[in-house]
């Protein structure tokens, strides 16, 4: 058996990986959902159903990039293979990116003004004495 071989095998297992991660995502996600709809109704059921499985479906993702990697990197290094994996980042890249969106509601560059220290902050700062409960105007 070639290295190229046992490469393929080791990207062919990380497929595995991903497509069992995405089907016991699916699952676990559903479960939970329920859950969720049960205690908390069926408007909060939902956000936990997209909120999960937007989670699980980026984790699915990121191994699908380690197998495209592996297998362009150790088994066929062609110039046309190295373009076609640019392409697939590219593509699997941007879904990252809409689905994070699509789970925090806001891009990343807004994700600090609405959780972190920067909501701590302003939360100590609404709650402190003379400010009436509330928010300094002069912060961002």
């Amino acid at each position: 058996m070639t290295f190229a071989d046992v490469m393929e095998r080791v990207a062919q297992g990380f497929e595995a990986v991903g497509v069992a991660v995405l089907v016991v995502g699916l699952v676990w996600s559903a479960v939970l959902a329920a859950r969720v709809w049960r205690s908390d109704g069926g408007r909060r059921g939902y956000r936990a159903l997209r909120e999960t499985f937007g989670g699980v479906l980026l984790l699915g993702l990121e191994i699908f990039v380690a197998a495209d990697l592996i297998r362009t990197v150790a088994v066929t290094p062609t110039l046309e293979s190295v373009a076609v994996l640019g392409l697939i980042v590219l593509i699997r890249t941007f879904l990252s990116f809409s689905l994070q969106i699509e789970i925090d509601g806001v891009p990343p560059w807004r994700r600090a003004l609405t959780s972190g220290a920067t909501a701590v902050a302003q939360a100590a700062r609404a709650n402190q004495p003379g400010s009436g409960g509330r928010p300094d105007p002069s912060s961002p």
